[in-house]
């Protein structure tokens, strides 16, 4: 693969995360938006499908940690798990019928719960400030290895 195609797709799957911890926020500061449009699962937002798939190649890479992978992940599923705290605030995981457990359903938002929406939100900004810099790390160890390092993946 060439060097390019990597860093671009780094870079996009950085962009995908960075949008959406912004749609979290819209969410929190009373944007209406689609349950979906924010994955509470890690696996299902941009960030997650590019990890576990193109991003995989790169974990045996000479000049990569053997612990960067499990950094990124690690702080991936933290950035989910506290999202779930959020989506819990904004919708209703409690509904009885199937569709309305899949689909969750909008609840009553009060100011108490903004606020602990916000506090949240404040948890997982710090958080996804250390993927972002994990994922820097990681670009810059892309860029300086040669191109012929590359083309094996």
């Amino acid at each position: 693969m060439e060097k390019h195609t990597i860093l671009d797709q780094l870079r996009a799957a950085k962009a995908a995360h960075i949008n959406w911890v912004q749609r979290a926020k819209m969410l929190i500061s009373g944007f209406k938006m689609e349950e979906d449009a924010i994955p509470v699962n890690s696996t299902q937002c941009q960030f997650g499908k590019w990890f576990y798939s193109d991003a995989q190649k790169l974990n045996g890479l000479r000049n990569n940690p053997l612990d960067c992978f499990e950094k990124i992940e690690k702080l991936h599923f933290d950035l989910h798990d506290i999202y779930l705290n959020i989506y819990k605030i904004y919708y209703d995981m409690e509904s009885q019928g199937f569709f309305s457990k899949l689909f969750g359903k909008k609840r009553k938002i009060t100011e108490d719960s903004v606020k602990l929406a916000k506090e949240y939100f404040s948890s997982m900004e710090e958080v996804s400030k250390e993927l972002v810099k994990e994922i820097n790390l990681m670009e810059r160890r892309i860029v300086a290895l040669p191109e012929q390092d590359l083309e094996i993946l």
